[in-house]
């Protein structure tokens, strides 16, 4: 509900898709720069203890966002500098949360619990823009923003009821030695560096259809806010169903191999979305383009969190969200420059364009993750 709104006043307030672009890549930077901090504090801390932090810093920005809209008194640099912040908390509470899944299953059932978790995620992203969008044209922003802040007690209560067990080891190693740890680890593992090169690919070309939504559904399908909540739910539908297919499909191998068939078919999905002139035309490739995304998503998941060791996990999945999220908040920053000059079909669709040729090269002549 947050996102929805906050997209749109941004657009609205700050009269051009470059604010669009800005304000996702203040909310991704802090998850790109203090990513091997964070890692480091889920291998030595408690990590159900730190993702209970993050949720309150979140939480706070939500009722913050709140207030202003409700007193009439914000503007776009507070929208911007609450981004920042909201994600310096995701950053430290990315590889604690994703550290703990594996705490959580059994080895064998990790692919399909991350797809289980990719599920109810894209059903938050179904309802919330559906609700979302209610609430924005009925009510006003400041009850999107407030709502989702009460949602945090939920999650926090939850948090608090599970019980995971994991002896966190004892260390006199400083801070900068823990970090050179994890990257000599994921150095000596050459199919996790081309596993993170391939996730960058990923956000940096895919995620920016996302960001600018809100641009397509103004400028280019001559919509409103309803518009904007319809191609929001469509991606949400088209992703729930790709989890569905992930986790329905089974601890088996060619993970690699259907990570790379799901990067061919999103690059196409961006080109056929950007470029075509027909709403429905459009939201049938964006269903698809959302199944896709989260194929890919789940399987580079699975893949990274299976060559991890438990020790180092906190470190090796922080990296990995240095190159996985690290892609968002570039992408959207580049692509929010040169939609303004070129127009958000043409930069979409060249970001398909330019996917399909990388995907086609590891496919084809660097057979390396295909092979995993």
């Amino acid at each position: 509900m947050q996102k929805l709104a906050q997209s749109w006043l941004v657009l609205l307030l700050g009269g051009s898709p470059f604010w669009l672009g800005l304000d996702s890549f203040l909310g991704e930077l802090p998850i790109f720069t203090l990513a091997l901090f964070a890692g480091v504090a889920a291998d030595r801390f408690d990590r159900r203890r730190l993702l209970i932090g993050s949720q309150f810093v979140q939480m706070s920005c939500a009722f913050i966002l709140c207030v202003l809209f409700a007193t009439h008194s914000v503007h776009v640099w507070q929208i911007l500098a609450l981004s920042f912040v909201t994600g310096t908390a995701q950053a430290f509470g990315s590889p604690a949360y994703q550290s703990l899944i594996p705490a959580l299953v059994p080895r064998e059932q990790l692919p399909q619990a991350i797809a289980m978790n990719s599920i109810q995620f894209n059903l938050a992203r179904l309802i919330g823009p559906v609700l979302g969008g209610a609430a924005l044209s009925t009510l006003g922003a400041a009850w999107c923003f407030g709502l989702n802040g009460v949602s945090f007690v939920a999650v926090i209560v939850t948090l608090l009821m599970i019980s995971v067990r994991y002896d966190f080891p004892k260390t006199s190693d400083t801070v900068l030695e823990s970090m050179k740890q994890g990257v000599r680890f994921i150095r000596a593992r050459e199919n996790m560096v081309l596993l993170f090169c391939v996730s960058f690919a990923c956000t940096y070309l895919g995620i920016p259809i996302l960001t600018f939504l809100p641009v397509f559904a103004r400028d280019i399908y001559h919509g409103d806010a309803k518009t904007f909540t319809l191609l929001l739910s469509v991606q949400a539908v088209g992703a729930i169903a790709g989890a569905v297919v992930v986790a329905a499909r089974g601890r088996k191998t060619g993970l690699g191999r259907s990570a790379l068939f799901g990067l061919l078919a999103l690059a196409f999905c961006l080109s056929g979305f950007a470029w075509s002139k027909s709403i429905l035309v459009g939201c049938i490739f964006l269903f698809f383009g959302g199944m896709a995304l989260i194929t890919c998503f789940a399987m580079l998941s699975s893949l990274v969190q299976l060559i991890a060791a438990d020790d180092m996990r906190g470190r090796v999945m922080s990296v990995y969200n240095i190159a996985f999220r690290g892609g968002m908040p570039i992408g959207s920053l580049v692509a929010g420059a040169l939609i303004p000059r070129f127009g958000a079909p043409n930069v979409v669709g060249a970001h398909g364009v330019v996917l399909g040729v990388l995907t086609l090269y590891l496919l084809l002549v660097h057979r390396k993750l295909a092979s995993i």
